[in-house]
């Protein structure tokens, strides 16, 4: 059975004195409503809810629900202003002035936190975009300590490496550059003052470390390779060098619109993260936020936020950044094969093979 309570205490353990705010993003014109955000909205305020009982036992405070225009992209900037308890407020303010926040959102808000956090002393937030109710009897019902130890052994196993190998079931191969980065956890542990990253998804469970970008002169990345991908029935081939996705194969609607969509921008090519996800309890189901917990995942687009370099000044303007997903877990069309880490020496660790995590 799911205890929200437990989750709440497992995961963020508030303690006396903070300020807790759950946020959401509103349906515009330009991006209209539908049964499932709608029921995430009504989710946010009972999560809430619990968090204004467990701050009564506590000694900590929660806000009114906290909401704003959604931005219709995941990563873009949030408005400058949002609404509270039925007021219109700097939403920036509110947020920076917060010490822990959940964002239940349609759009993820994930690298707009990042950059509050970046400002703030004593801030930390939970990404969810696209969360669902259900989940609570899946991803969010995880054991974390369990969770939090398989993240601890494969960024152990990542620490000092060079490339990720990844050999995917089609066949295809792709060299992910490690230099010049640090792997990082989302063990979906995030209590006040801890050291590392201040930001989580939850449901949580990965391992991710964004590839070099080649952003040092004279130092070309050397991600390369090529990546297929399956989209509405339609594989599609990503041929990538320098960490950029410089030609789409494919002969459908799929292949051209990606050819297109690149072509607008060249920043949403670049490769912005590889990752491997670890919660057993997380379903594919078409949702990314889960599905990414459940196997391996990489990513295109900006990458700041995670610890690379590409940010919204890359993009040709804000409203083309993105970050998506995608992911080869047991479920989706395609999986892995084998994903090695190498490291200077020559040594390799076996991360995934026939499509099991080994380590």
């Amino acid at each position: 059975m799911f205890d929200l309570n437990k989750l709440l205490i497992d995961v963020f353990d508030p303690q006396s004195g903070e300020l807790v705010a759950v946020v959401v993003d509103e349906p515009t014109g330009a991006v209209p409503d539908h049964d499932v955000w709608r029921a995430r909205r009504e989710m946010a305020e009972q999560w809430r809810k619990a968090l204004t009982k467990l701050g009564a036992e506590r000694g900590f405070d929660v806000r009114p629900l906290v909401s704003f225009p959604a931005t219709g992209g995941n990563n873009a900037d949030l408005p400058a202003t949002g609404t509270m308890g039925g007021q219109e407020i700097d939403l920036g303010e509110v947020l920076s002035d917060s010490t822990l926040v959940l964002a239940m959102t349609e759009f993820s808000a994930t690298a707009p936190l990042v950059h509050v956090a970046e400002a703030a002393e004593d801030f930390r937030a939970a990404s969810m975009p696209g969360v669902e109710k259900r989940m609570e009897g899946t991803a969010l019902a995880a054991d974390y300590a369990k969770v939090a130890a398989r993240c601890k052994a494969i960024y152990d196993a990542m620490q000092g490496a060079q490339l990720c190998d990844v050999l995917f079931t089609t066949g295809h191969r792709c060299f992910f550059d490690l230099r010049q980065r640090s792997a990082e956890m989302d063990d979906g542990f995030l209590p006040r003052g801890k050291e590392g990253d201040p930001i989580i998804n939850l449901p949580s469970g990965e391992t991710f470390i964004v590839p070099y970008e080649g952003e040092i002169h004279g130092l070309p990345s050397w991600t390369a390779g090529t990546i297929p991908v399956v989209e509405d029935d339609e594989m599609v081939l990503f041929h990538v060098v320098a960490n950029c996705v410089q030609v789409v194969e494919g002969d459908g609607p799929v292949a051209e619109r990606y050819a297109e969509f690149f072509n607008d921008d060249p920043a949403r090519s670049n490769i912005a993260e590889v990752a491997f996800g670890v919660n057993d309890m997380a379903e594919v189901t078409g949702c990314v936020l889960e599905d990414e917990k459940a196997g391996f995942h990489w990513a295109f687009g900006r990458s700041d936020h995670l610890g690379g370099v590409v940010g919204v000044d890359d993009f040709a303007s804000p409203e083309n950044v993105v970050h998506q997903d995608i992911v080869y877990a047991k479920g989706n069309p395609i999986q892995i094969e084998r994903a090695d880490v190498v490291h200077p020496d020559g040594r390799r660790v076996t991360i995934i093979e026939n499509g099991e995590y080994k380590v």
